[in-house]
């Protein structure tokens, strides 16, 4: 169970929010994740509450008011041959939506797997 926080800068669209949570889910489905696996929350920030630098660490575009940051919360167990793949997938879809992929970040956290309680305090893989 992948768990999506996208963090922006306010404001920010609807569409543009489903523009990318959508890439996101879409990339995630590529790598093996169901379809009805879906868990994404949206942390839409002031500039003020946003920091971030605009080249760090080696960008073909400066990162602007646009930046997005995608965190996927995941269990562990994905090689980095997974990951690549979903990278790819999304900066694919992103720039086919007019977003630069310079401008997105992607942080990848995992955890074990005894660590996810989906619904009434079940650990299922415990």
């Amino acid at each position: 169970m992948p768990l999506i926080t996208l963090t922006v800068r306010k404001p920010k669209s609807a569409e543009f929010k489903t523009t990318v949570l959508n890439a996101v889910h879409a990339a995630l489905v590529a790598v093996g994740v169901p379809e009805t696996d879906k868990f994404q929350r949206v942390l839409e920030l002031a500039e003020e509450d946003f920091r971030f630098d605009t080249g760090y660490p080696d960008l073909k575009s400066p990162r602007n008011g646009e930046f997005v940051l995608i965190e996927v919360l995941w269990s562990v167990g994905r090689s980095v041959k997974v990951k690549r793949k979903f990278l790819e997938e999304l900066m694919a879809t992103l720039g086919k939506a007019g977003l630069d992929p310079e401008n997105v970040m992607v942080c990848f956290k995992e955890t074990t797997w005894e660590n996810w309680a989906f619904g009434g305090g079940r650990l299922i893989h415990a």
